[in-house]
C-alpha cells in the first residue's frame, strides 16, 4: 500500500467534529482540485499488517481512511483487518469509484464543480455528503442518498476571500436548510 502518513487526531469535519480518529491518509489522488490543500503524492510503502500495527498505538476506535482518494488502492482486506482488531472504519471519497465493502461510515465529498465530469460521483448513498462551497458553483448533491448534508467553506487561502465565502454560505444555508455548515476545525484548533 502507497501510505502517505497515519496520524492520531480528531475528526475535524463534518457529523464525527470532535471525534477522536486515527487517519490513515493514502497516497494518490484521480482528481487534481484547484483547492486542494494536501501533499498526498508522497508515500512510503507498507503491507496491510504493518498499517495495522500502527493503528494499534493509538486508542480510538475510530480509523478514518482518507487521501487523495483511498479507493484507488485495494482497501477491502484492510478495512476486514481493522474490524478484526476492533475498530470501525470510516471513508472519506471523493465517490468517483465504487466503495470497498465493510466501510461503516461513508462521506463522500464530489468535486465535479471544480474539475468536470471525471468528478462526477458514481455511488448514490453516503451517510455524509459534504460539498465545498465557494460562493461561485451551485451546491450540488448529485442526487447522493444520505442522512447528512454539509457545506463547507472552500479556503482560498485569502482571509478576506474567505470572509466572503463565509457570508454568503450562511445565508445559503438559510435560505436551503437541508444544508448544515462544516467548518474545518482542524484548522481552527492548529491540528492535523
Amino acid at each position: 500500500m502507497r501510505v502517505n502518513e497515519i496520524f492520531y487526531s480528531i475528526q475535524g469535519e463534518g457529523y464525527n467534529t470532535g471525534k477522536p480518529a486515527i487517519f490513515v491518509r493514502l497516497s494518490g489522488c484521480n482528481l487534481k482540485c484547484p483547492f486542494c490543500d494536501t501533499d498526498h503524492q508522497p508515500h512510503k510503502g507498507m503491507t496491510e499488517d504493518d498499517v495495522v500495527r500502527a493503528i494499534l498505538d493509538y486508542p480510538s476506535d475510530l480509523v478514518v481512511l482518507t487521501g487523495g482518494e483511498p479507493t484507488l488502492q485495494g482497501i477491502e482486506t484492510l478495512i476486514q483487518k481493522i474490524h478484526q482488531i476492533g475498530k470501525s472504519v470510516a471513508i472519506e471519497t471523493n465517490g468517483t469509484q465504487p466503495i470497498p465493502r465493510g466501510v461503516d461510515w461513508i462521506t463522500v465529498s464530489p468535486k465535479a464543480a471544480f474539475v468536470g465530469d471525471k468528478g462526477k460521483p458514481v455511488i448514490d448513498f453516503a451517510m455524509e455528503v459534504k460539498v465545498i462551497f465557494d460562493g461561485v458553483h451551485e451546491p450540488d448533491d448529485y442526487g447522493i442518498v444520505a442522512p447528512h448534508y454539509y457545506l463547507q467553506p472552500c479556503d482560498t487561502g485569502n482571509e478576506e476571500k474567505n470572509r466572503e465565502i463565509v457570508k454568503q454560505l450562511i445565508e445559503y444555508v438559510k435560505g436551503h436548510p437541508k444544508w448544515k455548515i462544516s467548518l474545518q476545525t482542524q484548522k481552527m484548533l492548529n491540528v492535523r
